[in-house]
Formats: C-alpha cells, sequence, structure tokens
C-alpha cells in the first residue's frame, strides 16, 4: 500500500472517494489507493462471503463487501473483504459502518504485513468487534483473533483440514470451503 503522500482530512478523503471510481483507505490524514487482487484473493472472498451470507440468512445480522466502508472516529475508513454487524445504528449510513462484531481480511502480499499490524491495531478500538480474521491466499492458513476481554485477544490458526470456527457468528464450517475451486 501506498499513501497519496498529503494529508488531507477526513471529509475531504470522503468527497474524494464519492467520486473516484477507484477505491482508497484513509489513515490518520493518509489516503491510500487501494490495489488491484487476485483470482484467488477473489475466489476466497466469494467463498467466505457465500458462506456467511447463507449462514446469516435469517438474522437480524448484516453482511458487507469490500464496497462499504467500516470507520472509527475521523482515524480511520477501511474496506475490509468482509465484516458482519448486527448494529441497527449501522443501518442509519449506506456507505459506511461503525460497529462491525466481525472483519475478514484475505491477506495480499502488498497488505498482509499492514492488515497483521496497523489494521489490527485501528479495528482493536471498534468496542463491538468480536473476531478479526486474517485468511491467507497460498496455504489453507486461516487466523482468528477474538476478544476476550476488552485490551485482550487471542489468537486461533486453522490449517488444511481444520474445521474453523468463528464464534462471533456461531459458525463451523471446514477450512477447505474457503479454498474451494482454486487454481
Amino acid at each position: 500500500m501506498i499513501a497519496i503522500p498529503h494529508h488531507i482530512s477526513p471529509d475531504d478523503y470522503l468527497a474524494l472517494d464519492r467520486q473516484n471510481p477507484i477505491r482508497h483507505e484513509y489513515r490518520r490524514g493518509l489516503v491510500y489507493a487501494m490495489a488491484g487482487g487476485s483470482d484467488r484473493h477473489s475466489r476466497i472472498a466469494i467463498n467466505l462471503l457465500s458462506l456467511l451470507n447463507v449462514h446469516l440468512d435469517d438474522s437480524a445480522c448484516r453482511l458487507y463487501n469490500g464496497d462499504v466502508k467500516v470507520n472509527y472516529k475521523d482515524e480511520f475508513y477501511y474496506y475490509p473483504d468482509a465484516f458482519v454487524t448486527s448494529d441497527p445504528r449501522d443501518r442509519q449510513d449506506r456507505y459506511i459502518k461503525r460497529y462491525p462484531k466481525f472483519i475478514a481480511e484475505v491477506l495480499s502480499s502488498s497488505t498482509e504485513a499492514f492488515d497483521r499490524d496497523l489494521k489490527f491495531t485501528d479495528y482493536q478500538n471498534l468496542d463491538s468487534l468480536e473476531e478479526y480474521v486474517l485468511i491467507s491466499q497460498d496455504t489453507q492458513r486461516v487466523e482468528c483473533r477474538r476478544r476476550i476481554a476488552a485490551d485482550t485477544w487471542e489468537t486461533t490458526i486453522y490449517e488444511a483440514g481444520d474445521r474453523i470456527t468463528l464464534t462471533s457468528l456461531d459458525l463451523e464450517f471446514p477450512s477447505d470451503r474457503l479454498y474451494r475451486g482454486l487454481d
């Protein structure tokens, strides 16, 4: 991820993002153009979204893909690959959600370090967030970070052949379901 080397206000970022066909993320005054994804990234995201969509069909929760932003105050605006919110306050704005309980990112070589470190640090500011999931493209490896107390997170690693448990969504499925249809 490469930042546009110019600090801008959150309002200016939102105006830029609304008018630009290229998505950008915002973090503390810096704007980052989002890189294109690979076929593996796309396929894994589709598989995850499909699993979640069917599971959440009769619930009050809402599932979103990478077209909707997650925001915390004026600190950041990110486009996660998938996230779920159950908070009715998130139905007021069609473009920005502020109370996700579950966020997932499919890791790319260009964003992996950021997703694991600074983005996770930022996401921890969201009191509503219960689970942050990092999905590898290159190997069957899923890292689930779960909030177990206010400032305490535990990590569970799932690999090929494991059953993945998403506790925030009360969902369990075989890891190979995320990796179906990959070339």
